[in-house]
């Protein structure tokens, strides 16, 4: 049998070996040889047919490595470590004595027309329960530190030991909720702790710190209210004493119990001598046409006449004469009692008005109506371990499908 010399390398694609020797009586094409680059061709098909394979398999890698990994780690971290915290929730709102119970449309509030009385109130109320000035009340009363350092908290969750205050406020408002409803006025207090009993006894001891926080609102909108009625109030009072003391000295000096009674008197006497001296004159006119002007009754009646003149004249004089008459006496007294009618009638207004302002004061009183009790937690509502791996899964899973797009788009334009 004839040897078939095989082509030098690389030159495999130029020539083809010559056919053997066919034996007798078959024909000699069916034993010559295929042309050398069809070997070649079937050589590289072996490799290049398990490219998809290898495609997969690193695909399945990466996807192992960039999401399924990671995904893992998260869990285990969440389940494994992350310790569990339970929440407590309570309800409370604030009311006015004069308030009804009746909430007001979200249409009026937002164009102004209907807006709620207690709105501002209510988040002051919120504003103090996320202070620095709660967290102190609560270290002072329950021990804050002490609950947000529970043995059962993970490492990650636990409140430093040496924890400045800024970093206390901080944990606290990660771990206390407080949330408004502005058309109900209904504030929600969410409160988590490592502790069922922890997460119910902070729950409470906010309700009674922003209860106590309400009452000291409202001893100080009485004390602003009452503070300028009861000023004007003692000034009444004072001008009423002033009043009573000038009228009082007026007495004394006059050595008058009433002047207004003596100054009448005085009057009515003068009107009395004066009435006397018209009749007096007016019978010695008579006389003066009957008897002779020296006789004893004319002279008798003249001298009466001259007498009531003269007592009709002191008495005049005593009334309006001098600095000492009854005249000016008597308006000293009557101006005295002018301005004492008048201080009566402002201590009687001012006194009124410090009923009103008291009245208005008590119906603004504001009240912290509970309307859910803060409950004891049975089971852990937090951390959302389900969500939380589920959502790190799908994030890098996404990551991972755009990222291998980007990638095969970058190839496809390369090759």
């Amino acid at each position: 049998m004839a040897t078939i010399p095989l082509p030098s390398p690389g030159h495999e694609a130029d020539f083809a070996a010559p056919p053997a020797a066919a034996p007798s009586g078959e024909p000699a094409a069916l034993f010559q040889r295929e042309p050398a680059h069809a070997l070649h061709g079937f050589e590289q098909a072996a490799p290049n047919g398990s490219e998809p394979w290898r495609k997969r398999l690193a695909w399945l890698r990466n996807l192992a490595l960039l999401v399924l990994l990671p995904t893992l780690a998260v869990a285990i971290f969440e389940y494994g470590i992350v310790a569990n915290q339970y929440e407590s929730e309570t309800h409370f709102v604030i009311r006015t004595a004069g308030q009804s119970g009746s909430t007001n449309s979200g249409l009026g509030q937002l164009l102004g027309l209907d807006p709620n009385p207690t709105a501002a109130d209510s988040q002051t109320v919120v504003d103090y329960l996320l202070s620095h000035d709660a967290v102190a009340s609560l270290e002072r009363t329950i021990g804050l530190r002490a609950m947000f350092r529970r043995p059962e908290a993970d490492p990650f969750s636990r409140l430093g030991a040496d924890a400045p205050p800024e970093t206390l406020l901080r944990y606290y408002r990660e771990m206390v909720h407080v949330d408004t409803s502005r058309e109900a006025g209904i504030t929600r207090v969410g409160v988590r702790g490592f502790r069922p009993a922890d997460a119910q006894r902070l729950a409470e001891a906010l309700l009674v710190i922003g209860e106590r926080r309400v009452n000291e609102f409202n001893k100080r909108l009485l004390a602003n209210r009452l503070a300028a009625a009861r000023e004007a109030l003692q000034a009444a009072e004072a001008g009423v004493n002033d009043t009573q003391a000038a009228l009082g000295g007026l007495r004394q000096s006059a050595r008058d119990i009433d002047p207004e009674r003596t100054g009448a008197a005085r009057i009515a006497m003068v009107t009395q001598m004066q009435g006397d001296l018209a009749q007096a004159r007016a019978r010695l006119a008579g006389m003066a046409a009957a008897v002779r002007p020296d006789s004893p009754q004319y002279v008798a009646q003249a001298a009466q006449v001259r007498a009531l003149e003269q007592q009709v004249g002191a008495a005049q004089a005593s009334l309006t004469g001098s600095a000492q008459a009854t005249a000016n006496g008597l308006g000293r007294f009557e101006g005295i009692r002018f301005r004492q009618e008048l201080a009566a009638k402002r201590y009687e207004a001012a006194t009124a008005a410090l009923d009103t302002a008291r009245e208005q004061a008590l119906r603004q009183q504001l009240y912290l109506v509970r309307i859910v009790e803060p409950n004891l937690p049975a089971k852990a509502l937090y951390p959302k371990r389900l969500k939380l791996v589920a959502t790190v899964f799908f994030a890098l899973l996404l990551i991972y499908a755009i990222g291998w797009l980007i990638l095969a788009g970058v190839r496809e334009h390369a090759a």
